[in-house]
């Protein structure tokens, strides 16, 4: 026959659910209705009818006493708590996180109740911020997907002009062209970002060398980058890599072509890789604008540009991809930036991504 196991006590829990206090009181009451029922009985002599009617009578009055104490317990200790959490659950329910529970005892420990009503408020605190996070990536879904179309729309119409000249004509073709291009690529990492965040995506892992993926890359942006004036070193070292090459195509693209889109003309780009201790760290370095410390926290959430004007190419995607595929192949991804000097992506993939 099988038991289950005990469940262990939550460690949160440092108090009982009843207090002594409240034990104490109903125990001094049953003694004292034990005793004043010993006094009864020994005053009614050897009377055996009368002693029998009076401790029928007496029990059930002790019965009633006691049922009326332990409701009013019970409606104290359990109820009203469990009143209160179940009104805020419906007000959650409706829409309102932004409720939160008071703590029911004064002393600072916590009971079972304690707890509840504890993880009640991280419950709607992580709601509360779930709320936020859809509400902001719609009005920013809003706002990236019309600023093209509104590029496509005007130039689409001044297309129409019968008198519009070849040259100018060529010129409002191109930047419909670039619109479309903009809105194709966000479209296409919303799809990626959706598939990584809500599917199980199971790394197909391979042998192949990651010195050679680094600089394919890196080349892919070369009419950018030469087009700036960049001066763009690649040192990498020639590894054999085991890991889904397909996925960190994504990581290694996104942050090259942000080094090229921020580095300014005349300016430079540092890429290398080393291997230590089998890890291998990626470093992806710019002397661009830079970011603010109080930005690089929220770099890698989606849709955040540290340019809040949206002035610049991008829709605060690619950061946020690179994140959850190294979530996905278990490797790390820090920044360090200084305002005005640039900024400097290392990427870590653990000793599992080695064959």
């Amino acid at each position: 026959m099988k038991f289950q196991k005990k469940q262990k006590q939550d460690q949160r829990i440092n108090a009982p659910f009843i207090s002594w206090k409240v034990l104490l009181i109903l125990y001094l009451i049953l003694y004292c209705l034990i005793i004043a029922q010993y006094f009864i009985i020994k005053g009614l002599g050897e009377n055996k009818g009368v002693m029998i009617s009076v401790i029928v009578f007496y029990l059930f009055f002790t019965g009633l006493i006691l049922t009326i104490l332990f409701s009013v317990v019970q409606k104290q200790i359990y109820g009203k708590p469990l009143r209160m959490v179940a009104k805020a659950a419906k007000q959650v329910a409706e829409g309102d996180f932004s409720i939160r529970l008071s703590p029911i005892r004064k002393d600072g420990r916590k009971d079972e109740i304690e707890v509840l009503i504890e993880d009640f408020n991280t419950m709607a605190r992580e709601l509360q911020s779930t709320e936020i996070l859809k509400n902001d990536f719609i009005s920013n879904v809003s706002h990236e997907l019309k600023s093209p179309l509104s590029v496509i729309q005007c130039y689409s119409m001044a297309l129409k002009d019968p008198e519009l000249d070849a040259l100018r004509r060529k010129e409002y073709a191109g930047t419909v062209i670039r619109a479309t291009q903009t809105l194709s690529r966000m479209i296409s990492n919303i799809l990626k970002l959706n598939k990584l965040e809500n599917q199980e995506v199971r790394p197909v892992k391979h042998s192949y060398p990651i010195g050679e993926q680094l600089r394919r890359c890196a080349l892919g942006y070369m009419s950018q980058w030469e087009e700036k004036g960049i001066d763009f070193t690649i040192d990498v070292e020639d590894i054999i890599l085991c890991s889904d090459d397909d996925l960190l195509d994504i990581v290694w693209n996104n942050l090259i072509s942000n080094a090229v889109k921020f580095t300014p003309k005349g300016g430079r780009i540092f890429l290398c890789s080393r291997k230590e201790k089998n890890k291998l760290t990626v470093k992806i370095e710019d002397n661009g604008p830079g970011i603010e410390k109080k930005q690089e926290a929220h770099i890698f959430d989606k849709f955040y540009q540290a340019d809040e004007s949206h002035a610049s190419e991008g829709n605060g995607l690619g950061l946020a991809l690179v994140k959850r595929v190294l979530e996905i192949l278990g490797g790390e991804i820090r920044v360090e930036s200084t305002p005005g000097k640039g900024t400097a992506f290392y990427v870590t993939l653990s000793v599992e991504s080695f064959e």
